[in-house]
């Protein structure tokens, strides 16, 4: 590890009571950047009557409204003339970012060198925690571009000192390895099965090689799929949580929830059905605030800001790495779930059932799951499954299997599936035979098709 096994010991470690001290002071003079850099916090505060000197400390943030990202939207050309949440002028700007947009327009964000410093520190904790060092050398399969998770990683390897091979996509020539003997690897669980299928074509067994980490980035996992990808490899896989709006949040080696950078970034849990705050152990949407320290600058500030990912307070108490910040569940996609009967089903239960150890011997671990019918009738969820060679698999077996499993986790929807207005159909195709391998971008692996 680092060789104090912290990037920042006196943050990381400090005692709850001084931490919350600490937050409330980042708060105070946040809100008052907010008042005094940010359009749209000017009109906000002002139509929503609320006076930002009042506003003293993190509970304090729990009385203000909650904003999403249809009013960023709503505040960015082509709906407003200006873009009302940048928060510094054009010449302070460093870069410009958007999101995907993949539920309409792009949000823009806007960050400079002092936000950068910020996502770098967030990012290098993370890699410090999950034990890398100046001796490691890593490969990002993750995009450099308009998304900020590429160059937050590259940036947070110079604070740690260690190697960065920026590949930006995991179809890179099995030979880097052979060559740097990288010891981590950046990407998504897909990413590393797809890696550790084309090392074996290549005569390479991934548990064989110098990969000693692997870090998932950009997306939720199911348990099962991450054991997989360990035995795979035969060594340990992180996950860890960011977006371009500025959380980022990642495992330690204790593997026992991920910590937020309390300092940095303020991190609520709201249910958007009641709209009102929950507690701990309660699961609801994502809401963070930027947290600034006195004197430093921001592009993009946000406030109360829902992320529309879901998680829940796991614990507050000292971790056993010894951090004291805060630490979540593997948060997951709203936009990654879909309702059957009002029961809502998420990615992660699909994926969750395909990973069965007892199916795995025939499977990819590639999966796609489609939802057909209507409400009111029959619903049929239709799953399909990558095998190398799908004609020795049992699709009986398979079937009981993930059939199985989600019921076992929906058990709401066991009476519809036996009444048989729900069905549960399993699919398995050979090696490229899924829909989403032919689809460019970033696949969605459950779609409503109701």
């Amino acid at each position: 590890m680092h060789p104090s096994q912290y990037l920042r010991s006196d943050i990381e470690t400090m005692k709850y009571p001084d931490l919350e001290a600490l937050i409330d002071e980042r708060i105070q003079y946040t809100i008052q950047y907010a008042a005094e850099h940010s359009p749209f916090y000017k009109n906000f505060f002002r139509e929503h009557n609320i006076s930002p000197y009042e506003i003293k400390s993190h509970e304090d943030l729990l009385e203000l409204p909650v904003i999403n990202g249809h009013i960023i939207r709503e505040n960015q050309p082509p709906v407003t003339q200006d873009f009302m949440f940048k928060s510094l002028d054009w010449k302070d700007i460093y870069t410009i970012h958007e999101t995907s947009g993949t539920s309409g327009t792009p949000k823009s964000f806007f960050l400079s060198w002092d936000d950068w410093k910020r996502y770098a520190e967030k990012y290098a904790r993370i890699f410090v925690s999950q034990g890398f060092t100046a001796e490691d050398k890593m490969i990002i399969c993750a995009s450099y571009g308009m998304n900020v998770g590429a160059n937050t990683m590259t940036l947070a390897a110079r604070e740690v000192g260690m190697s960065i091979i920026p590949t930006g996509k995991c179809t890179f020539p099995i030979r880097l390895i052979q060559s740097y003997q990288p010891t981590g690897i950046v990407g998504s669980v897909f990413k590393f099965l797809r890696l550790a299928r084309r090392m074996q074509a290549e005569g390479m067994k991934p548990a064989d090689s110098s990969i000693q980490r692997l870090v998932v980035g950009g997306e939720s996992f199911a348990e099962e799929s991450r054991k997989y990808v360990q035995e795979l490899f035969d060594c340990d896989v992180y996950n860890s949580y960011g977006s371009t709006e500025g959380t980022m949040c990642g495992e330690c080696q204790a593997i026992a929830g991920l910590h937020v950078p309390e300092d940095i970034v303020h991190l609520d849990i709201h249910d958007p059905r009641h709209q009102r705050f929950l507690p701990d152990g309660e699961e609801g949407h994502i809401v963070l605030t930027t947290l600034l320290k006195p004197g430093e600058r921001c592009g993009s500030l946000l406030i109360n800001y829902d992320t529309d990912d879901t998680t829940k307070v796991i614990s507050r108490s000292r971790c056993q790495c010894g951090r004291t910040h805060m630490r979540i569940q593997n948060p997951w996609r709203e936009s990654e779930t879909i309702h059957i009967f009002e029961v809502p089903i998420n990615r992660i239960d699909i994926e969750r059932a395909v990973f069965q150890s007892s199916n795995l011997p025939s499977l990819t671990g590639e999966y796609e799951a489609f939802v057909y019918g209507e409400e009111e009738n029959e619903i049929t969820l239709r799953i399909s499954v990558e095998a190398e060679d799908k004609d020795s698999c049992s699709i009986h077996d398979i079937t009981d299997v993930i059939t199985g499993i989600i019921l076992k986790q929906k058990p709401e929807l066991i009476g519809s599936y036996d009444d048989g207005i729900f069905q549960i159909l399993v699919h398995i195709t050979g090696p490229g035979g899924l829909e989403l391998h032919h689809i460019r971008g970033r696949p969605k692996r459950l779609m409503d098709r109701r």
